[in-house]
């Protein structure tokens, strides 16, 4: 049995932390060949520092000499990236700091075990393990300190981008602690939010009254109380941030990008990559297969894991645990995940539509628990396979 009463964390960080801003802009260069050309294989990795980004990795089109026409928009889609989430700063600003782009042609050896064909045995982009993850926790049926920590910051950058609160700046980190009973969030221990500033001479008491407000809009209600402690900028002054304060590199906040460490990880990033890697197409239908499996009420918390060997079309394996909340034995989800979906990689992408520009807005707040869009944004968080499952199993 699970334990019931305990105390678990989770923290994000906002859209202009320099990890996040690096998988902003790789998701951006990742869209724009989408929209190019659906089948473009990419992957497309980041760094930032001081007055630079740095972009490199591989790209694959079905004609290759029109590569490099399409690599000239790419130091415009980075800048617009940056000038979005708001860097300004003498040390790193879109329009001075300086871009080098380092996107080279697919290796023919990698491509060979996926390119594309009429037939369904097209294979995976790599080998790997992916997990999904859903709970009755929230009504997204995500992790709540995961949930509510992205919450936090979202909001932030709202009020910050709309110029309600103008001292804000871009990069910020939020943690939520929550004390369970019965295996219910029931009380926030401890919130704990860092955010970049204007002025060094703004305190972190004067951060606090401008950020308690709004992260107390956004957390359900009785969930902070006056036992709650707080740590608003702890460490004081936080003026110089993003880049310029600490270098960013793509893939590196996977636990922020999923389920803030209430759920395994398979160990792969998502963001740069098309959905021939199974890194993140296979993630993605993971966690679809896990929250369609709960809202299903099969059980009230559901892992799922999907393995893939590169070149092999079909999974390797599926496996599914209810983590003792089940109402369906898991070998029964298991066939029954096997009958409703194809698993191929080309099985999911046409599932859930993922050859489409729909990346970029994936780059912060979360990967997951986010609403389905009408273009095809999220549409792993749909519910439509909740009838299937229920008929098979």
């Amino acid at each position: 049995m699970a334990r019931q009463n305990y105390i678990f964390t989770s923290e994000s960080v906002s859209e202009g932390h320099p990890d996040k801003l690096c998988d902003r802009i790789s998701d951006a260069v990742l869209d724009a060949f989408l929209t190019e050309e659906p089948q473009a294989r990419v992957a497309c990795e980041t760094f930032a520092t001081t007055n630079r980004v740095v972009i490199g990795g591989e790209v694959g089109l079905s004609d290759q000499s029109k590569l490099k026409d399409y690599m000239g928009r790419v130091e415009g889609i980075a800048r617009a990236c940056i000038k979005d989430i708001g860097y300004e700063q003498e040390k790193f600003h879109h329009a001075t700091c300086k871009i080098t782009n380092l996107l080279h042609e697919q290796s023919a050896h990698i491509a060979q075990g996926v390119d594309a064909s009429a037939s369904k045995d097209e294979g995976a982009g790599d080998q790997g393990i992916m997990f999904g993850y859903a709970t009755t926790e929230t009504a997204e049926l995500m992790p709540a300190p995961i949930q509510y920590a992205h919450a936090i910051l979202r909001r932030l950058a709202e009020v910050r981008k709309s110029g309600e609160e103008p001292t804000l700046r871009p990069d910020a980190k939020s943690q939520i602690s929550l004390r369970y009973e019965g295996g219910k969030p029931v009380e926030v221990t401890s919130i704990v939010l860092s955010t970049q500033h204007a002025h060094e001479s703004q305190t972190s008491d004067d951060i606090r009254a401008i950020v308690e407000p709004y992260i107390r809009e956004v957390m359900p209600s009785g969930l902070i109380t006056e036992k709650t402690e707080w740590w608003v900028n702890p460490t004081g002054t936080f003026v110089i941030g993003g880049p310029d304060g600490d270098a960013g590199l793509t893939g590196r906040k996977i636990i922020v990008d999923t389920y803030g460490g209430a759920a395994p990880h398979g160990g792969g990033a998502f963001s740069g990559k098309d959905p021939t890697k199974v890194d993140r197409s296979a993630a993605y239908v993971a966690r679809y297969l896990a929250k369609n499996v709960v809202a299903s009420g099969m059980a009230e918390r559901c892992t799922i894991q999907l393995s893939y060997a590169i070149g092999v079309a079909k999974p390797l394996s599926i496996y599914a645990e209810t983590h003792g909340t089940g109402e369906v034995d898991p070998e029964a989800i298991e066939r029954a995940i096997g009958q409703v979906i194809d698993l191929t990689p080309r099985g999911i992408r046409e599932h859930l539509g993922l050859n489409r520009p729909i990346y970029e807005r994936t780059a912060a707040y979360g990967h997951f628990g986010r609403a389905p869009e009408a273009d095809g944004g999220f549409s792993w968080e749909r519910l439509d396979l909740v009838d299937a499952l229920k008929a098979a199993v």
